[in-house]
């Protein structure tokens, strides 16, 4: 491997910030056989598991935020529904930048709801019976801003 090659790979370990702007540079000047397409691919990898992550983090604190207002209605606070709006907005602003995840985010609809329960039990010390099985909300009702359970 050339010396330009090995500094540009290490410079990936040693300064990230560095390595991004080379390789906008490279590959808007199309230097494309100095990219180090190996790390590039890894990042653009990694920047999709994190939509995805950030997508699902988001989906758990709605629903969990509707279970307490459902469950604990003496509780219900500003707070809580701020909660709810803040990452509705988040949720529909990932899917209106990238539709394609929308039906990721049916997929794990179910997964999020169980996760949701498991919180909503620690934070309001309610046993976990009190919680239905399965999600009584649909995915619509869990993003649409005006819906709040009763």
């Amino acid at each position: 491997m050339s010396p330009l090659k090995t500094d540009f790979r290490n410079l990936y370990e040693v300064d990230y910030l560095q390595w991004i702007e080379t390789t906008v540079e490279k590959l808007r000047n199309q230097d494309y056989s100095s990219v180090d397409w190996e790390n590039l691919i890894e990042e653009i990898e990694d920047m999709g598991r994190s939509e995805r992550r950030s997508l699902e983090s988001n989906l758990i604190v709605v629903i969990l935020h509707l279970l307490k207002w459902q469950f604990q209605p003496e509780h219900r606070s500003g707070s809580w529904e701020g909660s709810i709006v803040e990452h509705r907005r988040r949720i529909k602003k990932v899917i209106k930048e990238s539709p394609s995840l929308k039906p990721y985010l049916e997929s794990i609809f179910a997964e999020s709801y169980t996760e949701a329960v498991k919180q909503a039990k620690a934070e309001t010390g309610l046993a976990l019976a009190t919680f239905p099985q399965e999600c009584p909300y649909n995915l619509a009702d869990v993003i649409d801003d005006e819906f709040l359970p009763n």
